[in-house]
């Protein structure tokens, strides 16, 4: 049994992690800013204890004693990018991480891992002939600057003694929430297809396998730095939308023009419009077993009835 303290576990990927963990007997704590609706949506043996991730306070005790603190919150990235959103972006994915590490750092009895999450969006965009791993350089846009801050601000607690692990996660498919519940919509009124040309690399992942990566972080001590949470098995955005059509028995040739996404979303269109192939390869080399590794399976064991 081991005790840990998560922040986001109120969130999409935050409430099948606290669940696990609770499934196999760990104690959980969960650092949220609205501690009423965090116990809304959390088994009653999750504690939840208020935090605020701009500046330090009590909560900073909570990493007293713990084994583990798993730090999975963070603004929405999938809207439009003004200054303040942008600000906003940063200052709860690179700012709340510093003020998480300069807490672990001042306690006494110190956990034996931070694992944070991080994005794929680190590599930037590259087209599909590019294989992209943990030993890839960062990209030169917007969401590879913040991913590489957020990474450098997260290794912050080794200098503490404390392992640092960075979960660099894919687009999460997953029942009830994350990218997959906005991608069918078009598909359920009978105009689904893919975005542009549908050539760019979905890295995608099942969120039952971004759990089990960070569970499997926790647990091992040579997992360290980087880790890609993506499927082995990318799909081009035409694929996705051809196996979303399958499962939903919806045709899947309506393409949605990048030019609308740019009306919609500015520069952030730019996350959809384009994409990187990712590997998984440290997870490969670790010996990680996927649960869901192939994308019709996948969304089989999500939309199907």
């Amino acid at each position: 049994m081991k005790r840990i303290l998560i922040t986001g576990g109120s969130g999409f990927i935050g409430r099948r992690l606290v669940k696990e963990l609770l499934d196999r007997g760990d104690l959980v704590t969960v650092l949220t800013r609205d501690v009423q609706r965090a116990r809304g949506k959390l088994p009653s043996a999750v504690r939840v204890a208020a935090w605020n991730p701009e500046k330090a306070g009590p909560w900073c005790d909570e990493v007293e004693g713990v084994d583990a603190v798993v730090h999975l919150a963070g603004a929405v990235v999938i809207k439009r990018w003004t200054d303040e959103t942008r600000r906003e972006i940063v200052k709860s994915r690179v700012d709340s991480t510093r003020l998480l590490v300069e807490a672990i750092g001042k306690a006494k009895k110190k956990p034996s891992v931070l694992v944070t999450a991080s994005a794929i969006g680190y590599y930037g965009p590259h087209p599909w002939s590019e294989q992209l791993d943990e030993d890839s350089g960062p990209g030169k846009d917007f969401l590879a600057d913040v991913a590489e801050k957020w990474e450098a601000a997260a290794r912050g607690v080794e200098e503490h003694g404390v392992r640092a692990v960075q979960v660099r996660i894919g687009v999460v498919l997953g029942e009830g929430g994350g990218a997959l519940q906005q991608m069918v919509k078009p598909f359920k009124l009978f105009v689904g297809g893919p975005v542009g040309d549908g050539r760019q690399a979905v890295s995608w992942v099942h969120r039952d396998d971004v759990v089990g990566i960070v569970v499997f972080a926790i647990d091992h001590e040579e997992v360290k730095g980087p880790i890609n949470a993506v499927s082995p098995y990318p799909v081009t955005n035409a694929e996705l939308a051809k196996s979303i059509g399958v499962v939903l028995n919806r045709p899947a040739w309506f393409k949605t023009p990048v030019g609308v996404l740019r009306l919609a979303l500015g520069d952030a269109a730019e996350v959809v419009a384009t994409g990187q192939r990712v590997y998984p390869k440290k997870a490969a080399e670790l010996g990680y077993e996927f649960r869901q590794a192939r994308l019709l399976r996948a969304l089989e064991s999500i939309l199907g009835e």
